[in-house]
């Protein structure tokens, strides 16, 4: 018993040294290396400041839509719905988001509307969409900007980002910097 008292003790220190103190020290130290040091990174619009790593809340027709959110994009509580494919209230939601969609979007088949803009992401915090996101919004945002299609299509391809090495996920676009380009538009 006592060798076994003393060797959970002499462990509990050694974990409470490494993880509150060594641990914690190098992830700091890996920070610094990051941009803005890990602090998140800021674009500044109309003298406002916005991270754009976190996804922002985007609802008038005027914007790009962002992705839903299930924790209202508040950064304090990342997490999602827990609310798997076969619940009716989550169902339900969804419904209500493509039911949204297609009354400001008309003339969208339900079939062509991206996942990402009508399910939330695991964190709730996502800042991007898909291509294919923004590109079944252009429609809408021409007819209430009073601008060519064509100009929107552009200002897509130039917010796109490419997959990491080319190879590594998807093509995406953050939001919030599409919707700041838009609003940039002369």
């Amino acid at each position: 018993m006592k060798t076994n008292f003393l060797s959970g003790l002499k462990l509990t220190v050694l974990c409470i040294l490494f993880l509150s103190g060594t641990y914690t020290l190098f992830i700091w130290g890996m920070a610094q290396f990051a941009p803005n040091q890990g602090k998140g990174i800021t674009i500044e619009s109309n003298g406002v400041k916005f991270y754009k790593n976190i996804g922002q809340s985007f609802t008038e027709a005027k914007y790009f839509n962002s992705r839903p959110s299930a924790v209202d994009y508040n950064a304090a509580g990342s997490g999602g719905s827990n609310k798997g494919p076969s619940n009716p209230e989550y169902l339900a939601t969804v419904q209500q988001r493509i039911d949204t969609f297609l009354i400001l979007n008309p003339g969208t088949a339900r079939k062509d509307i991206p996942a990402d803009l009508v399910t939330a992401s695991g964190s709730g915090l996502d800042p991007n969409i898909s291509v294919a996101a923004a590109k079944i919004q252009v429609s809408r945002i021409a007819k209430i900007r009073n601008i060519t299609e064509t100009q929107l299509q552009n200002l897509i391809a130039v917010n796109t980002e490419k997959p990491v090495l080319m190879v590594f996920g998807p093509e995406k676009i953050n939001v919030l910097q599409l919707n700041i380009a838009l609003d940039n538009l002369k």
